[in-house]
């Protein structure tokens, strides 16, 4: 559904109604009906000028020379009487054709921001790594808003308002088509006025997008950090930053609304002059047919005229502003990073995975390659540590099992199928990711563990809570299983996040999991919780672990070290401490007898809980 200008390009009229047509097509029985009531309402809104000349010239000026009869007030009566049904008609056309085209429009909004949500769920990790949250909030919220007003009262509206003017013009020219072109004389340079406002609106309407895309951005990342911002009293100059840059969106704000009022005084300004025009031609003409009927038609038929066209005005700085944030919209919508699926599929996993000659980079140019030639077999139900320097391809290779990103040369492989080959579903359901920085909801605990999937019932959430100790967590909450969590788990500690978390993982069941063992400083109690849990993981599937504390890593069934992108070392904790290399290194380094006297301290608080 993604047909296709270029959206580096200005996007015009034609644009805009061929990229929301696909989104729009659904409801083509609602823009149809719209499209048929449009000559309706322009053929009743052109009679009732004619019936308000038709009664002037026909039976109110006989009343003032006193020529009148009762048969010319009854017909007097009856054109009064058709004006006004005209008039109530015109109403309920018009009305019926505001409805339909909102209730269009609106759903083709629904269906747009819909595709939106849904392109953004399919894209990689490597996608948002380049783009600000707040930014994508922006094409998902405000400016799919703006394509849906140019839809209930531009883009569409537009036809209506094009007829009524061509009408207009038609029955003008009937009445009086030497006073008609005289008018026609304002038309250039109203379209130049019309055409500079429309050009520099658009500019600014693209500055509008992007500046407001930037202010959520950056309010987003304020938001997020804001107990790093005021821990370190940097709340005044996220303050400036802000004004900074909602200044600019100011600004523009301002520039449009500048244009957008010229455009309108304008056209309302040589609406005026249209008038002035027409009483002086109609001076001293009479004899040729210049009847005071023919002048109120003339007013009401100019009014009629300039009325559209007033509103065109702001319906011009409506399309910019739709033109603009489609420009936007569809930019999101072209980008194509996404984790291809394959068409494989296996029934029943061992969790056998193989990495052979794995080369990859965040970034193509060969300096920026992080795993530089990885290969490690892992056995069914083999526990893996991982272990090395910060920034050695640690996270990396875990990431590319999960097939979080792709993009790597040599083999990854599970139970002998080339991951890529593999439907992304097979991939995700085999392999669980246990992050370190903990991902929690702002729901209820339940809905934290399954995901809101109703193939987990209770018992089978409880089992896999009870597994991880994290039933002792549920049940210190108040309302346990249905206690709702604020954002990013603000009101639970690290520690129970985590054990969440291990619920969460147990419950999928995936026969592979990547712990990335978290860092941070918990109590001892919720450290041997932790470490019970972690342990009773490992004794249940194919783990590869990027480890920091010692007991986890000596648990491990093998150590694989890695430095540089590459693996140097593979072996048992005894193995690598005799080999006195790379292993010994980080073990003086890191696994000093500080941490080592931790592990003993969290043991001995796993005996006393």
């Amino acid at each position: 559904m993604n047909p296709a200008p270029n959206p580096t390009k200005d996007l015009d009229f034609q644009a805009i109604v061929s990229r929301m047509w696909p989104f729009a097509a659904p409801s083509s029985g609602l823009f149809l009906a719209a499209l048929i009531l449009t000559p309706v309402a322009t053929a009743v809104s052109l009679v009732q000028p004619w019936l308000m000349k038709a009664a002037i010239e026909e039976h109110i000026e006989g009343i003032g020379g006193g020529t009148a009869s009762q048969m010319g007030l009854d017909t007097l009566g009856k054109v009064a009487g058709a004006y006004l049904a005209a008039v109530m008609f015109g109403y309920l056309v018009r009305s019926t054709y505001s409805i339909i085209i909102s209730i269009a429009g609106q759903r083709t909004v629904l269906r747009l921001r819909s595709h939106v949500v849904e392109h953004l769920l399919s894209r990689s990790p490597s996608f948002f790594d380049k783009r600000p949250a707040g930014a994508l909030l922006t094409r998902a919220t405000s400016d799919i808003e703006a394509l849906g007003e140019s839809l209930s009262s531009g883009v569409v509206t537009i036809l209506l308002d094009v007829l009524t003017i061509i009408g207009v013009l038609v029955a003008m020219f009937m009445l009086e088509w030497k006073m008609t072109l005289l008018l026609l004389t304002v038309a250039p340079p109203l379209a130049l006025i019309i055409e500079l406002c429309r050009r520099r609106l658009r500019q600014t309407y693209n500055t509008i997008r992007t500046s407001l895309s930037t202010v959520n951005a950056y309010l987003n990342e304020q938001v997020n950090g804001m107990k790093i911002v005021q821990l370190f009293n940097h709340q005044q100059d996220s303050h400036d930053g802000f004004i900074e840059r909602n200044t600019v969106y100011k600004e523009a704000t301002i520039r449009s609304n500048v244009y957008d009022a010229l455009m309108y005084a304008a056209v309302d300004g040589i609406g005026s002059i249209c008038i002035a025009l027409m009483l002086w031609y109609a001076t001293d003409r009479a004899e040729v047919g210049i009847t005071a009927g023919l002048m109120v038609a003339f007013i009401d038929y100019l009014n009629r005229l300039f009325r559209p066209l007033r509103e065109f005005s702001g319906k011009i700085a409506i399309i910019q502003r739709a033109g603009a944030a489609l420009q936007k919209v569809t930019g999101l919508l072209d980008t194509d990073e996404s984790i291809t699926s394959g068409s494989k599929t296996l029934t029943q996993v061992k969790g056998r995975v193989e990495f052979e000659n794995v080369r990859f980079g965040y970034r193509p140019e060969p300096e920026y390659e992080v795993l530089k030639g990885v290969s490690l077999t892992v056995s069914p139900g083999e526990v893996v540590a991982i272990v090395g320097s910060t920034g050695c391809g640690k996270t990396t290779l875990t990431r590319l099992l999960s097939r979080s990103y792709e993009g790597y040369t040599g083999r990854i492989t599970l139970d002998g199928e080339e991951i890529r080959d593999l439907t992304l579903d097979t991939v995700r359901q085999a392999v669980a990711r246990v992050r370190q920085d903990t991902q929690l909801f702002p729901d209820t605990v339940k809905f934290n563990v399954d995901l809101g999937n109703p193939k987990l019932d209770m018992a089978h959430l409880e089992s896999a809570a009870e597994l991880v100790n994290a039933d002792r967590v549920i049940a210190s909450l108040p309302s346990g299983w249905q206690h709702e969590l604020t954002e990013r788990g603000g009101n639970v500690s690290v520690g129970q996040g985590q054990l969440l978390s291990f619920a969460r993982t147990m419950a999928y069941n995936a026969p592979v999991v990547i712990l990335d063992e978290a860092t941070a400083s918990v109590d001892p109690v919720t450290e041997a919780l932790i470490q019970t849990a972690i342990e009773r993981i490992l004794e249940r599937k194919t783990v590869l672990v990027i480890a920091h504390r010692l007991s986890t890593i000596t648990a491990a069934d093998r150590i694989v070290v890695m430095d540089a992108g590459q693996v140097v070392e593979s072996g048992t904790h005894a193995e690598l401490l005799a080999a006195g290399a790379h292993y010994a290194g980080l073990y003086q380094a890191g696994f000093d007898e500080t941490t080592d006297q931790l592990a003993r301290d969290t043991q001995g608080a796993s005996t006393d809980a």
